[in-house]
């Protein structure tokens, strides 16, 4: 294993930043590759071309331009913050990324999912359509966030480092509501049991302590087993894994016959199609997506309007009549 200890420091300076357990397992991980390619050299011995070598390495090998570029990340992250190492200008060996135009659905396609999705998926597809929520967004709600009387969503920790306000669905209320009663019931139980207690954000647990055990910090959709947290050891209920949502969002499009490749962020994408296509003004549709550029926006909803009434010129043909049998 490369040096215990380097990683140790480098995965405590990542919590100091405040960095994603995923990301932090990531760049771990990221580092170690690197360094046992370079056979166990200590980073601070090593520059600009050791990276360089190890991208070309990782893309000779058939890595995806994302998964370069994550390692680029990572490793920038490792010099920067690990070593007095200065890194030049690598945007040269940055991988270009594919354009993939994401799933179109129409709202009857999104009917036909929100209809099969089973329990509390139910739900949570209603929030990511009907309030245009990313997957980890909706997974990381607490109780609080939810303000049923303004019928709001305040989004916290978001991708971009700035909380938003979206819509909450009229229709998904009562379900909601139901939901949490059964979330409140089993927290309790936690409490009694001697847990209860839920992983606050960034330093909050210390300026505010014994809020961990607090109904309103309380996850949404909580998973349905305690867990020991990877970082602190504490056994806690942490959110649903996002796997699970993936999982069912694909089954119930495949059982109502859709064959696009669908799954929760094609359900955030409908959002901002169909919104766009009731005349809902693009700027309004942005903030509410929390995208930084609106360039990003008219990615979301040009998949179901560019095409919308245009006639094909093959139409114009009347090919039927004009046929000539073989």
């Amino acid at each position: 294993m490369a040096d215990k200890k380097f990683l140790e420091r480098m995965a405590d300076q990542l919590r100091v930043k405040n960095r994603a357990h995923k990301t932090e397992k990531a760049y771990l991980d990221w580092a170690e590759r690197f360094i046992r390619f370079h056979k166990m050299q200590h980073p601070d011995t090593m520059n600009t071309s050791h990276l360089v070598t190890f991208i070309v390495h990782l893309a000779n090998s058939g890595a995806s331009p994302s998964t370069q570029n994550q390692a680029i990340a990572a490793l920038k992250f490792m010099f920067r913050e690990m070593t007095c190492v200065e890194i030049g200008d690598v945007k040269a060996i940055y991988a270009k990324r594919e354009v993939h135009l994401p799933a179109s659905l129409s709202i009857e396609e999104v009917k036909a999912i929100l209809c099969r999705l089973p329990g509390v998926y139910y739900i949570i597809g209603n929030l990511l359509y009907g309030g245009g929520l990313r997957l980890m967004e909706c997974m990381r709600l607490r109780v609080k966030d939810i303000d049923f009387t303004n019928r709001t969503i305040t989004l916290r920790g978001t991708k971009s480092k700035r909380d938003r306000v979206t819509v909450l669905p009229s229709s998904i209320i009562e379900p909601l509501q139901l939901h949490l009663a059964k979330v409140k019931a089993q927290h309790d139980q936690d409490e009694a049991n001697g847990f209860g207690s839920v992983e606050m954000p960034g330093l909050l647990a210390k300026k505010y302590p014994g809020a961990q055990y607090e109904w309103g910090w309380q996850y949404v959709f909580p998973a349905g087993e305690l867990s020991r947290d990877p970082r602190s050891g504490i056994i806690r209920r942490h959110h649903l894994y996002e796997t699970s949502i993936q999982k069912q969002v694909r089954r119930a499009a495949l059982a109502a016959g859709i064959s696009k490749l669908c799954g929760p962020h094609t359900l955030r994408h409908a959002f901002a199609t169909h919104l766009y296509q009731s005349g809902v003004d693009i700027a309004k549709i942005r903030k509410l997506l929390g995208h930084k550029d609106i360039k990003t926006t008219m990615v979301y909803i040009h998949i179901g309007t560019v095409a919308a009434g245009i006639t094909s010129p093959a139409d114009r043909l009347e090919l039927d009549t004009l046929r000539v049998s073989n």
